[in-house]
């Protein structure tokens, strides 16, 4: 099968000679080996294996939840080890800066005396909780799974799009892409000295337990679910029976008088140390936050406030998950460890300035504009490939509620190899690795790659019409 040469763009397997990069040269070849009948067969295999092992993930369409099978690619994603270990080391340094900032933002109040951030900025954010104000959490960790987005440039080099403190999502689709592989391509995967990721569910455990509020050795670990309609239902249930976990719904716990969470069962309540919550916090607790939710339990931030029960992500971290204050990372960076970040930041416009928002205006063919608290690709527009409507939509937004929103040059992300219709395509990819933090901090051996199946898109969320691939973090033989 002829591959295609990566000139427009830095392609992860090939160089722009169309030859295969050092660590990829075992892929390559396969590639070039393999007839369309194999590709065909080995892809259907693992469409079939997807559906065996039952992965997948909801679409809300029109009010109505669709599971659909996970969309996977079966060409892997190679990164050198050699690379992968200073990504590595940004990760840990970028999530312990977002810590103290989290820290700080609701105790000291250190990074607002010494104007290194506006201080309204973070006051106004929806993301503030004043609720949290002096509370410190075990080891002062506020984001203890962090799901940071990043993406290699024109020149090959690792940015940060964007970092997800709040409900971090796609662990489990990481750790299935790599048994769809190992299935579908045994002697491949068995010729590369391939990082494991299995190892996360015994990683999380670790950390939660790390923080947990009681002394025992083995407290007691409930991941908190909306339920069986959530997107994300399949990884809790397969978090929680990986780890030995309680998976708890809100109305399988309750708050006692002596302000502890205790959860239901047939032979009486059990008090709970940890909560691994994938609820928004808006929901954790009536009490608190929004009155009408069912899906948390009244009393929880009580509890929390009194050290009686840790909550990860502790509430109010997700201050740090606005994209307005991801432009200011580096300067924690700078602040708090006196270092400089390992991992560049893509430029971030804020519209918030008003020179910077009628830059943005005039520009709105060439630029990215985003909502700072949005994800999911939601309500993101993409100035070259977007219609005159769009863009005089966003420009009356812009003028309306400039604070809202930030923007982003075009980004050349990097390509990789993509089976189309039995055929090979570049298409974009960015990358999710996942980091824990508690007593000690870790971070998985890649991560979750995301593939923008249609041709010319970055939009690579699987609910937006993205796949993924394997990422295999290999030694780099010369």
């Amino acid at each position: 099968m002829k591959l295609y040469e990566a000139k427009k763009h830095f392609d992860e397997l090939l160089t722009e000679l169309g030859n295969s990069r050092r660590a990829s040269r075992q892929i390559v070849k396969w590639l070039e080996q393999a007839s369309v009948e194999e590709i065909k067969e080995r892809t259907n295999t693992a469409i079939l294996t997807i559906k065996k092992m039952g992965v997948s993930y909801t679409v809300y369409s029109e009010g109505n939840n669709l599971d659909r099978a996970w969309p996977f690619d079966i060409v892997p994603r190679i990164i050198p080890s050699s690379e992968w270990n200073t990504v590595k080391q940004g990760l840990i340094q970028r999530t312990k800066a977002l810590n103290h900032f989290i820290q700080d933002v609701y105790n000291e109040n250190k990074i607002f005396h010494e104007k290194i951030i506006p201080k309204e900025l973070v006051l106004k954010s929806p993301n503030y909780r004043k609720e949290c104000i002096g509370i410190k959490p075990k080891h002062k960790i506020w984001a203890h799974i962090c799901g940071s987005d990043l993406i290699r440039n024109h020149q090959g080099e690792f940015q940060v799009l964007e970092d997800n403190l709040r409900v971090p999502s796609g662990i489990v689709y990481m750790i299935e892409n790599r048994e769809i592989t190992k299935r579908i391509l045994p002697d491949l995967f068995s010729n590369h000295s391939v990082l494991p990721v299995d190892d996360y569910p015994a990683q999380l455990y670790k950390t939660l337990n790390s923080v947990s509020a009681s002394r025992d050795k083995r407290p007691c670990i409930a991941v908190l679910t909306p339920g069986i309609f959530n997107s994300a239902y399949f990884e809790h249930a397969f978090l929680a029976q990986q780890m030995g976990a309680e998976l708890v719904e809100g109305n399988d716990l309750t708050v006692g008088k002596d302000n502890f969470v205790y959860m239901k069962t047939v032979s009486g309540p059990i008090k709970v140390d940890v909560i691994y919550r994938r609820i928004n916090e808006e929901f954790l607790d009536p009490e608190v936050f929004r009155k009408d939710s069912l899906l948390g339990c009244k009393g929880l931030i009580r509890a929390w406030r009194q050290g009686n029960v840790s909550i990860v992500n502790a509430p109010g971290s997700g201050i740090a998950d606005d994209k307005a204050i991801y432009a200011y990372v580096p300067k924690m960076i700078r602040f708090y460890l006196k270092e400089e970040p390992i991992i560049k930041n893509v430029e971030t416009y804020l519209c918030r300035e008003p020179d910077v928002a009628q830059y943005v205006a005039q520009n709105l063919d060439k630029l990215v504009v985003k909502p700072v608290n949005e994800s999911g690709g939601k309500g993101i527009l993409i100035g070259p490939t977007s219609t005159s409507t769009e863009r005089k939509t966003f420009a009356n937004l812009l003028k309306k509620t400039p604070e809202l929103f930030v923007a982003q040059p075009t980004l050349s992300l990097s390509t990789a190899p993509t089976i189309i219709q039995n055929e090979v395509a570049p298409r974009h990819i960015d990358l999710r690795p996942f980091i824990l933090n508690g007593k000690n901090s870790w971070v998985s051996a890649g991560g979750l790659t995301r593939v923008a199946l249609k041709e010319g898109s970055l939009i690579v969320n699987s609910s937006q019409g993205g796949g993924s691939k394997d990422t295999w973090i290999i030694e780099d033989k010369k």
